[in-house]
């Protein structure tokens, strides 16, 4: 394909990071939610995670979801594998933004900002909490809502 004529734009970083963390959820073992995480500093990808079981038990996808009073106690939500590939590999988040296919829980916001995170980009809205959103502002720290945009997709190779 030749590019003569055609203006070309590079697609922003919000796009081109919520897209990586899009492909991330596909990799979820997850069968209720397919959620992924990427973790950013300096425009650079520090980390990513999605959710899925503990390293060697059983994955959601192939026996079922462990669903007690509403969540499933096998899953290790994508936030906080991103965050724990940072740790595991020695790599610092603070002052980082993470971007996730939707809005975090609590549980998972409150690893966000003790980890130093200081922008959360979310796609999905997704049982907001009242208290999460407290903790963003109490916190200082800045959350923006990113929908993916079809121009920037749009020439994707598809079989």
């Amino acid at each position: 394909m030749t590019m003569e004529n055609k203006t070309i734009e590079r697609i922003p970083w919000d796009q081109y990071f919520m897209g990586q963390a899009n492909l991330l959820a596909l990799r979820s073992t997850c069968k209720r939610l397919a959620v992924g995480a990427l973790i950013v500093r300096d425009s650079r990808v520090i980390a990513g995670g999605y959710n899925g079981s503990v390293k060697g038990e059983t994955h959601c996808i192939d026996e079922d979801c462990l669903v007690v009073g509403g969540h499933c106690l096998r899953t290790i939500h994508a936030e906080m594998n991103a965050i724990l590939q940072c740790a595991k590999f020695g790599v610092p988040t603070q002052g980082a933004e993470i971007y996730v296919t939707h809005f975090p829980c609590l549980s998972c916001m409150k690893q966000i900002l003790q980890a130093g995170i200081k922008k959360i980009y979310y796609m999905k809205d997704y049982k907001n909490d009242e208290y999460a959103l407290h903790l963003v502002e109490v916190t200082g720290t800045q959350v923006e809502q990113v929908r993916l945009e079809k121009r920037y997709f749009a020439d994707l190779v598809f079989e």
